[in-house]
């Protein structure tokens, strides 16, 4: 788990509309070195986005990304692992649920490459949301495609749509695919929600071959809750005007599963 350059872009975009307020968290600690050959690429972000930081200053000896994330305006980041052996300062298996004490205490999560090496997805989705206070963002980047036998999953937009816009009620401000060390430049594939259109997204074709990230950002508001019944975009809205399965089991009191 780390910061490459591709991630260091979008937190440089992002450190430039968005400061947090409060507790900052990671989930598992990132690293982050700025490697000798490509150190031109990270000053041109900053200087790019106007960032008034040059690339000694946002490293640390140790080779974790606390420094950066500070000098970037987003605090003093805490880190939650299963163990301490990175030195993260909050022990917790994502797999159960977080503890009462931890809702709604941060103003901003990032995972850089955590959850797809959990096994119980939907829990640790629930964890992060509970762990946001509301007018917290919460910012994920995993593997999407290319990434065969590194986690246990891969991801599709699919889920940011159906999980955290419909499900959670949580502004979706940002949802793409990242291509990792792209040929000719960076390569940013926009993922659209298909409830839109009421369809799928047509990628075929569309993707780059290599290691690709499902980028996104997301915003916890006042109004955001957890609902018990979470269906895919397209199908949800197929299923709308007609009797389904899902409706029957939730009017006749059952718990959803």
């Amino acid at each position: 788990m780390g910061v490459d350059f591709e991630l260091f872009e979008r937190l440089v975009e992002l450190s430039t509309r968005f400061r947090p307020n409060g507790r900052t968290l990671m989930l598992g600690r990132h690293t982050f070195k700025v490697p000798e050959k490509i150190t031109h690429k990270f000053v041109r972000t900053l200087r790019r986005k106007e960032v008034d930081l040059n690339v000694e200053e946002i490293q640390q000896e140790d080779g974790y990304c606390e420094t950066l994330m500070r000098k970037l305006g987003f605090g003093e980041m805490e880190a939650m692992d299963f163990s301490d052996y990175e030195g993260a300062s909050i022990l917790h298996d994502l797999n159960r649920p977080v503890p009462k004490a931890l809702h709604g205490q941060f103003s901003f999560i990032f995972d850089g490459g955590t959850i797809e090496h959990v096994f119980n997805v939907p829990q640790a989705l629930e964890n992060a949301f509970l762990l946001l206070k509301p007018g917290g963002r919460f910012v994920s980047a995993n593997g999407f495609n290319g990434w065969p036998a590194h986690g246990i999953y891969q991801f599709n937009p699919e889920l940011v749509w159906t999980y955290w816009k419909r499900n959670c009620g949580c502004i979706v401000h940002d949802c793409r695919g990242i291509q990792k060390k792209p040929r000719g430049g960076n390569y940013h594939l926009p993922f659209p929600d298909p409830a839109e259109t009421g369809r799928r997204l047509r990628l075929k074709g569309k993707v780059p071959e290599g290691r690709m990230y499902l980028y996104y950002e997301i915003e916890r508001t006042a109004e955001s809750v957890l609902k018990d019944l979470v269906l895919q975009s397209d199908y949800e809205t197929k299923w709308h005007s007609h009797d389904n399965a899902g409706a029957t089991r939730l009017d006749e009191g059952a718990s959803p599963v």
